[in-house]
């Protein structure tokens, strides 16, 4: 182990330039990173994105497209060819569009350049969920009951061994997407239908497969860092707080914990990556049974997170700055023992969006935006005066993230960070996150996923 690693350190190659491949707070924060750290940072911009903050804090940009994402930050000859026109060593894709796709990874290595994230096989094993289940498994990781769905014909048979109420998932599925609840038996059939229709124009694959649905579940999940030969864990963060499946809240440890359930997903969570030798960040997430006192694998998600800066909070880490690192083909420069967690930090993702109207996005012109410096406080967003919220991308305007020595004192130091936001030209969820963190159910912690829905329904907003 010891003497490669010390091949591996000895070809590791520095990047002088990096393509960052994507837009809005990560584009931002990625370009950040790669100036502390004297690398070039050269912005892949739609038509939609070239007066943006991020494009003013790259070193240049370079076109991608037309603002359709499909024209631009979906398309991966557009991609690889910016990154080769520009100079750039390396293409890092940040989180959503094409973060996860063995085509571009494959692309990157065809045409000489460092892809910033797992390999194209690492992708393919985990981007299809059925062979992730079945890795999991064979590193004795336990799965929720379930199974793959080859014909409709065969639905009820096999939702019959399952158990109502059950969810209908995407193979090729992932981050909430491509999943449908049922609770009537009846409704089966056409919603395995409706779902594998909605598959094949989404993720080009039709398939899907059934799986029991844990009512008083929590999502928990555990950030890895590892560089093929070595995985080490970063601890948990709980992304309970969800609507429809997409998180909105989520903090660092996980609240409410058994320390020894605590424990055993660690160790899970390195046993997978160990299986698949990892390279990378990645993020294992689970399914907390609180009933059980058990967790279940659900997916990994081979990228950097949205939810990536509580981990930072606690652990003081630059996990933009490890991915580099291991991107150059350095070892992993941390031992287990080096990660310490301190402290408590909760993130709040700030969307355009009218939440008292079926939280509709809301793209249109900010004329205001104010944002909380202090202690502890830590805001990521491309957001300023003037910024164009365009109806093409994802609403998200700016992630709030707290940190404090007790989880406690993070509620409250969050609230007071949310009260001193301003954002105005378009509407946004600021008001709705004031009123969840005031919520006792949150104030305690350890709230499962379906709490949110709840609470929405309490204020009329369900």
């Amino acid at each position: 182990m010891t003497a490669a690693r010390n091949r591996t350190a000895a070809t590791a190659r520095p990047l002088r330039r990096v393509l960052v491949a994507n837009r809005g707070e990560i584009a931002a924060r990625i370009i950040r990173t790669c100036r502390r750290l004297g690398i070039e940072a050269v912005l892949a911009v739609s038509d939609a994105d070239t007066r943006t903050l991020p494009a003013r804090l790259a070193d240049a940009t370079v076109r991608l497209g037309p603002p359709p994402s499909a024209a631009s930050y979906l398309d991966v000859s557009a991609v690889v060819s910016a990154a080769v026109a520009s100079g750039a060593q390396a293409v890092h894709p940040g989180y959503g569009f094409l973060s996860e796709n063995q085509r571009l990874a494959r692309a990157c290595a065809d045409a000489g350049i460092v892809f910033v994230g797992a390999t194209p096989a690492q992708l393919a094993a985990v981007g299809d969920k059925l062979r992730a289940r079945a890795h999991a498994e064979a590193a004795g990781i336990p799965v929720v009951p379930g199974g793959e769905l080859t014909d409709p014909a065969d639905a009820a048979e096999l939702a019959e061994r399952i158990g109502f109420p059950l969810l209908v998932k995407a193979v090729g599925g992932g981050g909430g997407r491509g999943m449908k609840r049922v609770t009537d038996p009846a409704r089966l059939l056409p919603t395995v239908e409706l779902a594998m229709s909605e598959a094949q124009a989404a993720f080009g694959d039709p398939r899907v497969y059934l799986e029991r649905f844990i009512a008083s579940g929590r999502h928990v999940e555990v950030q890895l860092l590892g560089d093929g030969e070595r995985v080490v864990h970063l601890g948990t963060r709980d992304c309970s707080v969800q609507r429809r499946y997409q998180k909105l809240i989520e903090e660092a440890p996980a609240p409410v914990l058994d320390e020894h359930l605590r424990e055993d997903m660690h160790r899970a969570a390195v046993r997978f990556g160990q299986r698949l030798g990892y390279r990378g960040l990645g993020t294992v997430e689970f399914l907390v049974d609180t009933r059980r006192r058990s967790f279940y694998f659900l997916e990994m998600n081979a990228r950097i997170q949205v939810e990536h800066p509580v981990t930072e909070a606690v652990t003081g880490i630059d996990l933009v700055a490890e991915q580099l690192a291991v991107a150059e083909g350095h070892p992993l420069r941390l031992a287990q023992a080096d990660v310490v967690s301190r402290g408590h930090a909760i993130e709040c993702r700030i969307n355009a969006e009218d939440y008292t109207n079926g939280f509709l996005p809301h793209p249109g012109t900010v004329s205001h935006a104010e944002w909380p410096v202090g202690e502890g406080i830590r805001v990521d967003t491309h957001v300023q005066a003037g910024s164009q919220v365009p109806p093409f991308y994802d609403s998200l305007l700016a992630k709030l993230i707290v940190h404090a020595p007790t989880r406690a004192a993070a509620v409250q130091r969050l609230r007071g960070a949310l009260a001193r936001c301003r954002v105005e030209g378009v509407r946004t969820t600021i008001g709705l996150h004031e009123a969840v963190v005031a919520d006792q159910a949150f104030v305690v912690g350890g709230v499962d996923t379906a709490w949110f829905g709840r609470y929405l329904a309490g204020i009329g907003h369900g």
